[in-house]
């Protein structure tokens, strides 16, 4: 049988954050946006002076993971804060995993689940407020983390 062949909407997502948000199945305000979902592997160039081509040889380096931003309709809940106020006061157990889901149209199947390991809030922002605006207040974390794995 063919795989699928037209992709996923990109709206239908779920963020569960271990040890702060309750899990998928009831998330506590879902979050409206996540971005910098990617992962980047380095490359050192590399040339023997005696080597009898003119190439260079490439090295695997270092993975990097760009941190990723989570936004959310403020709902009056202090779980984010909270997290981030565990890293500031330097609590060594503060270190949580992310998991973001992307589910299939009919909300009931998860298609691929992508998982930040060790992750910590390194910025938190609320608003901006606008007394003419007639928008959501958004309240934005923004993540490390030092692993990204898919699933």
């Amino acid at each position: 049988m063919a795989g699928r062949t037209t992709p996923y909407g990109a709206f239908n997502f779920l963020v569960e954050i271990t040890g702060v948000t309750p899990g998928a199945q009831d998330p506590l305000g879902g979050f409206s946006d996540v971005s910098g979902l990617n992962t980047e592997v380095t490359v050192a160039e590399y040339r023997n002076g005696n080597e009898k081509t003119n190439e260079v040889r490439k090295l695997t380096g270092l993975a990097r993971v760009p941190d990723v931003t989570l936004r959310r309709g403020i709902i009056g809940s202090l779980d984010l804060w909270a997290w981030i106020n565990q890293v500031r006061n330097g609590d060594q157990a503060a270190l949580r995993t992310v998991t973001i889901t992307l589910m299939d149209e009919g909300h009931t199947t998860a298609v691929q689940a992508w998982r930040l390991l060790r992750a910590r809030p390194v910025r938190h922002s609320s608003g901006p407020f606008d007394a003419q605006s007639c928008e959501v207040a958004i309240e934005e974390l923004t993540v490390a983390y030092e692993r990204l794995e898919l699933e």
